[in-house]
């Protein structure tokens, strides 16, 4: 368990006949923790009772690299980086992180659009590009989303979330469900989302079509009542997305709509590759648990999304203040940095 890591079971409030002044006393009193070992997340809201993710915990154990029982979680160096101050987030940043992708879909579309109407088959190395992009910037959404560190409600998170699902295809509380079991069970052999960072880059690219399909089955095996509700919801709107794009393609001659669905499936085929082997390949359950990333031009490219031993450790931190988490991780342990993803 990280000194942020999600709790796994979602906290019972306790039962009362007459409701507390102030429910997040209730919950802390539940929870028999204390006010300074909680962490409000960048939604500015404790947990409820039916939320997918939990809070972070304090963990008071420590453990030096060679030491029985070490984990890099349990460093005391890691456990002195300041932190906290990094989990709010601006209006501004609020608004970028809920709107990111939106450019890119409008582009992806256009450029689709543009081959069918233009002739000009050219228009699909745009096309390609936006698409790349699109599902770049909604992996950040959705990340953050998963965490509820956009800045934005809980609610709000589920409802990005749920758009982005059709934008994307597949079902992102699916996600979310497989992501937080990955990091209480990170490249352990019950990490379902992990198991493709134990593949050669070619196996990896391979298990492609299997690696969205495996997440799926695994979250609906596992999920809560309130998980299955989105979750259905979500394939559900999926369906109706399908049978849209079908009809305006078979029926219409739109066939560019086609296009970028086929291009959205192909990128879900993607992320096994893309999200978890780059991120985690060659790496250890103990010390070296993810892989991270310095410069400003790759980080640029990447849309910061490539500082993952800093999410890893500190995950309530958006991906908006990751750098600045990254620069303070470096003075702390800065062989940490040793594994980059490129």
């Amino acid at each position: 368990m990280s000194p942020t890591a999600e709790a796994t079971a979602e906290p019972a409030v306790a039962q009362s006949s007459a409701p507390p002044a102030d429910p997040s006393e209730a919950m802390l009193d539940a929870l028999s923790l204390r006010p300074q070992d909680v962490t409000v997340h960048a939604s500015g809201e404790l947990p409820t009772a039916e939320e997918v993710s939990g809070m972070e915990l304090a963990v008071p154990l420590s453990a030096l690299p060679g030491e029985e029982g070490y984990h890099v979680t349990k460093d005391p160096r890691v456990k002195a980086v300041q932190w906290r101050d990094l989990v709010p987030v601006t209006k501004f940043q609020a608004f970028k992180e809920t709107t990111l992708s939106f450019p890119w879909i409008a582009g992806a579309m256009v450029c689709f659009w543009l081959v069918q109407y233009t002739g000009n088959w050219w228009w699909t190395a745009g096309a390609v590009f936006c698409s790349f992009y699109l599902f770049l910037t909604g992996l950040r959404q959705v990340h953050c989303a998963f965490h509820y560190s956009v800045g934005i409600s809980r609610r709000g998170c589920d409802l990005l979330m749920y758009f982005l699902s059709i934008a994307m295809t597949g079902s992102m509380h699916v996600v979310q469900l497989c992501h937080l079991h990955h990091h209480r069970h990170n490249l352990t052999d019950e990490d379902v989302e992990g198991f493709t960072s134990k593949l050669k880059w070619w196996q990896a690219m391979l298990v492609g079509p299997y690696f969205p399909l495996k997440l799926h089955w695994f979250a609906l095996k596992t999920a809560k009542p309130n998980q299955r509700r989105w979750i259905y919801a979500e394939l559900a709107g999926n369906l109706v997305w399908y049978a849209f794009v079908g009809v305006m393609t078979f029926v219409y001659g739109q066939w560019w709509l086609g296009m970028y669905l086929a291009m959205m499936w192909l990128s879900q085929c993607g992320t096994g590759f893309f999200a978890v082997w780059t991120v985690h390949h060659d790496c250890d359950d103990k010390h070296h648990i993810a892989r991270t990333q310095r410069g400003w031009f790759k980080n640029l490219i990447s849309y910061q999304m490539f500082h993952h031993i800093e999410h890893h450790l500190f995950p309530a931190v958006p991906t908006c203040n990751w750098a600045k988490l990254g620069k303070r991780l470096d003075e702390a342990a800065p062989e940490l940095r040793n594994k980059w993803v490129y």
